[in-house]
């Protein structure tokens, strides 16, 4: 687009008329950081900090902030959300921070995850400021877009990293087991207590770590409650990743409902595949048995559920290794079936 659609021709500012556009399902992924001090880190995952509570709040600021967010921009349009995420992880100093907006309608909704992300990162510095008054909030961007004439968007810098990677990495460098080289994935974890912020997640980080090893591209990890792991896989993916790895929710308590959500969203099942992951777990700990994971297919994108603990995530990665290059080459329509 070489014009600026909120600029009518005599140079003034205006609302864009879209009533002649068609209704769509949209669906936005904004995010950013907040850069602090280790210290900080510490306090906040601990939940230690003189304003408790800090992860709750910044998620509630997040969501209302993409609610009111056409009262904040003069020239959005009202719209009808029907989802907002707020999603929190950490680095070494720095909470990263990802908002995932839905809703239907004739126009885009890239600036309710973006307020969510501004939003939810500004109270979280109020929340913070007293231990480190010079944390700065960066990075505030939009990483992917669903719906309307333009579908499927992807933020370039991503793809040129991916780029890069690929262009940098020489054969004598690459491990023969680099199964992922030039393709992406995301991790999602379902954990209601990692979530709320009262624990922390030992499983995503690991399947992170793996992932880019292999020369994938990695989104996440992405947590949700236990409640919302439907929408978390949605989420996940929205952008058509070549591969999601779940952690958690796949036992037999009440609220373990990962295997439902992921048999709703996938076309095909690969029920080996998760055998193989039960049976490896089963012959160290009996109780392995008990996981109900799943794994299959959503168009072109490999699924596969791992229970929430280290040793299901090890069992799981042990698994996947030696069979995710002959995989992922049969889901794109190649492989060697001789």
């Amino acid at each position: 687009m070489s014009e600026l659609s909120h600029v009518d021709r005599e140079g003034r500012a205006r609302m864009v008329d879209v009533s002649a556009k068609a209704d769509t399902a949209r669906i936005a992924v904004a995010a950013g950081e907040l850069r602090t001090t280790p210290e900080v880190i510490r306090l906040v995952r601990a939940d230690d900090m003189p304003k408790a509570d800090v992860l709750s709040t910044a998620r509630i600021a997040g969501i209302n902030g993409a609610k009111k967010t056409s009262e904040l921009i003069p020239l959005c349009h009202q719209l009808a959300l029907s989802s907002v995420n707020v999603s929190f992880g950490f680095t070494e100093d720095a909470i990263t921070i990802e908002a995932t907006a839905k809703t239907k309608g004739p126009t885009g909704v890239e600036m309710e995850a973006l307020t969510a992300v501004a939003v939810a990162g500004l109270t979280l510095h109020d929340m913070v400021k007293a231990v480190d008054p010079a944390a700065t909030l960066n990075g505030v961007r939009l990483v992917t877009k669903e719906g309307g004439k333009h579908g499927h968007w992807v933020r370039p810098e991503a793809e040129q990293q991916k780029h890069d990677h690929t262009k940098h990495e020489t054969p004598a460098a690459a491990p023969a087991s680099r199964a992922g080289e030039g393709r992406t994935a995301a991790v999602v974890v379902a954990s209601t207590g990692a979530a709320a912020g009262t624990r922390t997640d030992t499983t995503g980080p690991v399947l992170a770590k793996w992932l880019a090893e292999q020369g994938f591209s990695v989104r996440g990890p992405l947590v949700f409650a236990d409640a919302d792991i439907s929408f978390g896989l949605s989420d996940a993916l929205a952008s058509e990743p070549d591969l999601v790895i779940s952690t958690g929710g796949t036992g037999a308590s009440p609220t373990d409902a990962t295997p439902e959500a992921t048999l709703a969203l996938i076309d095909r099942e690969l029920p080996g595949v998760a055998d193989a992951i039960r049976q490896a777990g089963t012959a160290k700990f009996p109780l392995a048995a008990l996981s109900r994971g799943v794994a299959g297919l959503a168009g072109r994108t490999v699924i596969v559920n791992l229970p929430g603990s280290p040793g299901g995530v090890k069992d799981g990665i042990a698994v996947l290794t030696p069979i995710l290059e002959h995989l992922l080459a049969q889901v794109a329509g190649g492989g060697n079936h001789e």
